[in-house]
C-alpha cells in the first residue's frame, strides 16, 4: 500500500462531519484488499468498524482513526488539494485514517497470534457526534473491548515524538447558545421595548469572571465568548432579541457539568431582573475529557520505546476537546499525541497539511501496542 497516495486521495475527498459519503466508500474499498473478518456499517452515521478476529482467546482492542474534514478553505497549492469548496483536511484526519488503513494492511500481512482488533473509522469527530453514534448502536457491548486507543497529530512538537499522560489528556468541552427574548419597539420609542442588552452584558461579565486560566490548577476552566449579538440590521426597530454563544471547557467532566449548572443559574438570575424578558439555552457539540487509564498509558510508553520514539510525559491536559474522550468514559484506554513537526502550523490553520512521513510512524506504534497487549 502506498501511504502517500492513500493520504492524498483522502485529502482530495475532504467532506465535513456527517457528510462523509465518498470518504466512507473509499475506506470500504481500500479495506477490501486487507480482508477484515467483518466490516460493520451503520444506519445512524458514516462510522465504520472493521473487525480482525485472530481467535485463540486473547483480548479485544479498539483502535480509532477519524476521517471528517473541517470547514476551512484549501489555500495551499497542492497537487492533491481538496475538491470540496470551503472544506479541507486542516486537522489531519486524512493522515489518521491513512494510519488506520496502514494498520489494517499490517494485521492482514502479519496477523496477531490471538485476540481481536476493532478498527474504528470515525466520522463526525469535529462535531462531537461520532463516538456517541457508535455507542448508541450497542455494537461495543457485543465485542466488549478491553482497551481503546487513538492518536492525534500535534503540531509544534518534534516529528514522531509520542506525547501522553495519565488522567485527563484533553479537556471536557461543550458549547451553548443563550437566547434572550424581550420585546421590540419603534426605534423612536426605545423605552417601550424590552431590551436584552443590559441582561446580555451582565451575563457575559459574570460568566467571564468565572474563568480560571491556570492549567496547572484542578479548577482550570474557560468560558469563552464566541458571539454577542443584540437586535439586527433594522434601523427602525429597537432591539428585542439577543444571542450569546459560549464555549465551556474544564479539566474533567465533573467540573464541566458543575460549570454548566452555574451558567444556568447566572442566566436565570439575570433574566429575572428584567420584567418581560425570557431566555432559552441550547447545548451543542459536547466533548468528554479523554480519561487516560494508567495501564493503557504504560502500553503506549512501552510501544514508543520499542519503536525507538521519543516519549514526552505531558504535565497538563490539552485545552481542546476530542470526541474519542467519550469512549474513554466507558472503556479503559488512552489518547496520545504524535508530534507532526516543530514548524507545522496549528490545527485548523489554512496552511496546515498532515506530514506524509508521519503515517508509517503511526502504523508502527499502533501495531506495537497491539503486539504488546
Amino acid at each position: 500500500m502506498n501511504y502517500n497516495d492513500i493520504r492524498h486521495q483522502l485529502h482530495q475527498l475532504a467532506e465535513p462531519s456527517g457528510a462523509e459519503v465518498n470518504t466512507q466508500r473509499f475506506i470500504i474499498d481500500s479495506l477490501a484488499a486487507f480482508e477484515p473478518t467483518h466490516i460493520h456499517v451503520f444506519k445512524n452515521s458514516k462510522n465504520l468498524l472493521a473487525v480482525y478476529d485472530f481467535g485463540h482467546g486473547g483480548p479485544t482492542t479498539l483502535i480509532r482513526g477519524d476521517f471528517d474534514a473541517v470547514r476551512v478553505p484549501e489555500t495551499l497549492d497542492l497537487p492533491y488539494a481538496s475538491h470540496t469548496p470551503g472544506v479541507a483536511h486542516k486537522c489531519g484526519h486524512d493522515g489518521h485514517a491513512t494510519i488506520l488503513l496502514g494498520l489494517a494492511e499490517q494485521l492482514h500481512l502479519h496477523p496477531l497470534a490471538k485476540g481481536r482488533v476493532l478498527l474504528f473509522f470515525q466520522a463526525a469527530e469535529e462535531t462531537g457526534e461520532g463516538a456517541a453514534q457508535l455507542l448508541e448502536t450497542g455494537i461495543l457491548e457485543k465485542y466488549k473491548p478491553g482497551k481503546v486507543y487513538a492518536l492525534h497529530n500535534i503540531p509544534g512538537e518534534p516529528l514522531g515524538c509520542v506525547i501522553c499522560k495519565e488522567g485527563s489528556f484533553t479537556c471536557s468541552v461543550v458549547s451553548c447558545d443563550i437566547e434572550l427574548h424581550g420585546r421590540t419597539a419603534h426605534a423612536a420609542e426605545p423605552l417601550k421595548a424590552v431590551s436584552p442588552y443590559p441582561t446580555a452584558r451582565a451575563i457575559t461579565d459574570r460568566l467571564l469572571a468565572m474563568n480560571c486560566y491556570d492549567m496547572s490548577r484542578d479548577d482550570f476552566r474557560l468560558l469563552t465568548l464566541v458571539e454577542f449579538r443584540v437586535g439586527e440590521q433594522a434601523y427602525g426597530v429597537a432591539a428585542g432579541h439577543g444571542v450569546l454563544r459560549f464555549t465551556l471547557r474544564a479539566k474533567d467532566d465533573g467540573l464541566l457539568q458543575r460549570t454548566k449548572m452555574e451558567l444556568l443559574q447566572v442566566v436565570e438570575q439575570e433574566t429575572s431582573n428584567t420584567e418581560g424578558l425570557g431566555n432559552n439555552i441550547t447545548w451543542r457539540e459536547y466533548f468528554a475529557a479523554a480519561k487516560n487509564h494508567k495501564d493503557a498509558v504504560e502500553s503506549i510508553r512501552n510501544a514508543a520505546e520499542r519503536c525507538g520514539l521519543e516519549y514526552v510525559e505531558k504535565q497538563t491536559p490539552f485545552s481542546w476537546g476530542e470526541d474519542f474522550g467519550l469512549l474513554t468514559q466507558h472503556y479503559d484506554g488512552a489518547l496520545f499525541g504524535l508530534g507532526s513537526g516543530d514548524s507545522q502550523p496549528p490545527l485548523h490553520h489554512q496552511l496546515f497539511d498532515f506530514p506524509d512521513e508521519l503515517v508509517p510512524v503511526g502504523v508502527m506504534i499502533f501495531y506495537q501496542i497491539l503486539s504488546g497487549v
